[in-house]
């Protein structure tokens, strides 16, 4: 290469020793991830100052460096926490960023500080506990979510409602009752992430680039003072795991998945054709062109950020299912996904748990839309059968008299004792007590039925779980 054409290395980089020209400002702004991995900085914050003191004990560093390196992070905390931190894209990423501002304070103290680890498992390390804080706080979030379920199921464990399927009127039930199946959803998204807290709270650091280290090191010091359970034990696994990553998006799409469900139904029962509930206004919109309307914007919104949330699980699963061990530029590619998953649950969840709170509830046009669709039919089928009957004969029996009481177009309890007793003979005059509504509902009082009684007792025990 002449005189004139040869360029400097890229004395900011921190591999530049290598390289005999600069990376490209277009490849520097295309590898950069500090504009999005900042938010781990404090976690890297923690992370180094654990390392930096094991590796005092094990007298790799000096007791002075690591004063110095412990000095220097308060200042970075500080600066940090004010916002008077000054990121660079030149130095790439959070840690290279930290790092170089360290070196700055607290000189060659700072330069040491990577010693015995690497961006590989640091960046490992950080992304575990920044998600693990991430789960502490979607729990939290659940929580309030379940309170509000649980507060408004035991307002209504005896508010009448049709309970359907294929969205057809199918027998009663309470709204408690069909609230509490929601919080049946969400007590196992909580088991869940709970189950993966376990397997992100396990430490990568120690086993630098993908070899571990020649440093005499104490793993489970870091892992201690960090609250990990554990230290990932394979060294090629700890820096290229993103199994822990996958498996927490799984579960918030799942979450996202019941919210899904949950506001599709409010969706519905907002509608006027349904006027079941009425959502605070804080919660809806307007038209800019129908002054009448009230749009259910919050429930519709939550609706389809489930499509986004479950993208972003395919996505992390599309980026690990060919890479060869260990570590992989790819990896970059975890943390967008993985920061707007959690930031779009924390968030929806937040805003469910005011809304749910607020819902208030039509029980006249429940009850209106249970006395509609024969949601006692199954009720006489089962007294028949009590009565004696075959339950395939009682069924017959009562589809013949569904079909009359469609031509009279009334109510199955509308009719009367002698129509009934033409589909069967066994038809008495009790029949009306298991053809109300209340009846109906108070028929199922056992473990996990809508009897009102129940609803009450499993709100009570969920309440109780939650304490």
């Amino acid at each position: 290469m002449s005189k004139n054409t040869q360029k400097k290395p890229n004395s900011r980089a921190a591999w530049s020793g290598r390289f005999a020209e600069p990376v490209s400002e277009r490849v520097q702004r295309y590898t950069a991830s500090v504009t999005f991995d900042k938010r781990l900085a404090e976690h890297d914050v923690r992370g180094s100052l654990a390392h930096a003191r094991m590796l005092a004990v094990c007298k790799v560093i000096s007791k002075t460096d690591l004063a110095a390196i412990e000095a220097g992070m308060r200042t970075i905390l500080a600066e940090l926490r004010s916002g008077k931190f000054k990121w660079s894209l030149a130095s790439e990423d959070v840690h290279l960023n930290i790092e170089r501002r360290l070196t700055a304070l607290a000189g060659d103290a700072g330069k040491r500080l990577h010693t015995a680890r690497s961006r590989n498992d640091q960046v490992a390390t950080d992304v575990r506990l920044w998600l693990r804080d991430a789960i502490d706080a979607i729990d939290a979030q659940l929580v309030a979510l379940h309170k509000s379920l649980i507060d408004l199921a035991e307002r209504h464990a005896g508010t009448v409602m049709p309970g359907f399927t294929h969205l057809q009127v199918a027998q009663p039930v309470t709204f408690g009752h069909h609230l509490m199946a929601y919080f049946e959803m969400f007590a196992r998204d909580r088991e869940r992430l709970a189950d993966c807290r376990k397997r992100v709270n396990r430490l990568p650091l120690g086993a630098a680039a993908l070899a571990g280290t020649s440093y005499p090191i104490d793993r489970d010091l870091v892992a201690k003072e960090l609250g990990f359970d554990g230290v990932c034990a394979n060294s090629l696994d700890a820096v290229s795991d993103r199994d822990f990553a996958i498996e927490f998006c799984a579960a918030a799409a799942l979450v996202m998945t019941h919210i899904s469900r949950l506001s599709e139904e409010l969706v519905l029962w907002m509608s006027p054709r349904y006027g079941f509930i009425r959502l605070p206004d804080r919660f809806c919109t307007g038209s800019s062109i129908m002054p009448q309307k009230k749009n259910p914007d919050v429930p519709e919104l939550a609706r389809g950020k489930t499509g986004r949330v479950a993208g972003h699980l395919m996505a992390l699963l599309m980026l690990m299912k060919a890479q060869p061990l260990a570590y992989n530029k790819d990896n970059q590619e975890d943390k967008e996904p993985l920061f707007d998953t959690v930031d779009t649950l924390v968030d929806t969840l937040a805003i469910f748990a005011e809304m749910v709170a607020g819902i208030e509830v039509d029980t006249a046009a429940m009850r209106a839309a249970a006395l509609e669709g024969h949601a006692t039919a199954t009720d006489l089928a089962d007294y028949l059968v009590k009565k004696g009957l075959p339950f395939r004969d009682a069924h017959e029996a009562v589809a013949r008299a569904v079909r009359a009481a469609d031509k009279r177009g009334c109510d199955l309890a509308a009719l009367g004792l002698a129509e009934l007793q033409q589909f069967s003979p066994l038809v008495g005059a009790d029949v009306f007590e298991v053809l109300t509504l209340e009846g109906s509902l108070a028929s199922r009082d056992h473990a996990g039925g809508t009897a009102p009684k129940r609803v009450r007792a499993a709100a009570k025990r969920a309440r109780k779980a939650l304490k």
